[in-house]
């Protein structure tokens, strides 16, 4: 059975489980994670990709993260192929690193936002990684040590986790490690590691009495969420995939894009890709790569190649272009026709 497409969207929820070729170790000492996480760091700051929950075991991890500037596929592969090529060269190995495709589900925020947070930074508990609650609390490679210590990092959501549970930082602290603590009885929770009527439902129980009832849930493989978010979801992603068919339909490439842009600003075609940090091109620049990735589905590698870019700078301009264009209201809609009939295309 062929794999399904990946599903996201800006600000949508990912509970991102990766494995290792065979099972086997990703993480052997301290350097290896130590690079994991500074990169992870790097990575999803330079995204505006959230981190709601992390930790790392020795032959997997699990984030938790929410959509940023760029797709969590474009996060992942940086990710993973940056760490793997470090690991395989430090200790003089070559081949895969991870299993071929990591396991990413996204996620109904509420209820699951917080029953995901507990369960995954609960993982090195129940893997044996440490021992007790206490060594849990300080054990540095594992969300949950970074919001007892209240860190700063600016990709972990730790303060936005913690107002969660109270206004008054002491009192939402004790709160969550009771929320922690009260969740080691709850041992392994398979419903929290997939999509499906199953575990979306709480089990065959309520599927059965859903069906006595003349009610048929929806549900998905690759969302984790009540029936009514599974089918927004699903409506959503095909309205995207209906938008880039017809873009693509329309003749609407690269090459295209770049006129939309100039037609758009009022300028020469030319400046759109040109260097520099004139204001008018930076302008250009964003918009261009903004409605490149998230309405053509362009990815940052080749825009970066295109532009003279690296991936970083891609993913900050994608972001500076959605500021621009919603600050002004713009979409590409507005402004595709008029450019095509421009460039002589039939609609």
């Amino acid at each position: 059975m062929p794999r399904q497409a990946r599903i996201d969207g800006a600000g949508t929820l990912h509970h991102i489980i990766c494995r290792g070729i065979e099972r086997r170790e990703i993480f052997t000492d301290d350097s290896d994670r130590d690079d994991f996480v500074l990169r992870m760091g790097t990575i999803l700051a330079e995204t505006s990709t959230r981190c709601y929950a992390w930790a790392l075991i020795l032959n997997h991890f699990h984030l938790l993260l929410q959509t940023g500037t760029v797709p969590v596929a474009t996060v992942m592969r940086r990710l993973l192929t940056g760490y793997a090529t470090k690991f395989n060269r430090r200790h003089g190995r070559h081949g895969h690193l991870f299993q071929n495709r990591y396991k990413s589900i996204l996620c109904q925020e509420e209820p699951y936002l917080l029953e995901l947070v507990r369960y995954i930074h609960l993982n090195p508990l129940r893997a044996g990684v440490v021992s007790s609650l206490e060594e849990l609390r300080e054990h540095r490679y594992c969300g949950n040590s970074r919001i007892f210590a209240r860190n700063g990092d600016a990709w972990f959501a730790a303060h936005e986790i913690l107002g969660r549970f109270g206004k008054r930082p002491n009192t939402a602290l004790q709160a969550y490690e009771a929320f922690i603590t009260d969740g080691v009885a709850h041992g392994r929770r398979d419903d929290l590691t997939g999509g499906g009527l199953f575990r979306s439902s709480g089990g065959w129980s309520a599927v059965i009495s859903a069906r006595a009832g003349g009610i048929f849930l929806k549900s998905d493989e690759r969302i984790l969420g009540d029936s009514d978010f599974v089918e927004r979801i699903l409506e959503s992603a095909n309205e995207e995939m209906e938008k880039r068919a017809r873009y693509f339909h329309l003749g609407c490439d690269l090459e295209k894009l770049v006129l939309v842009v100039a037609g758009a600003l009022g300028i020469n075609p030319a400046e759109v890709e040109a260097p520099g940090r004139q204001p008018q091109r930076v302008e250009a620049r964003s918009l261009f790569c903004y409605w490149a990735v998230r309405e053509l589905g362009s990815t940052s590698t080749a825009l970066a190649k295109r532009l003279g870019l690296t991936q970083p700078a891609v993913s900050l301009t994608v972001g500076r272009g959605e500021r621009f264009a919603a600050e002004r209201g713009w979409r590409l809609d507005d402004f595709l026709s008029k450019a095509l009939e421009d460039a002589g295309s039939n609609l």
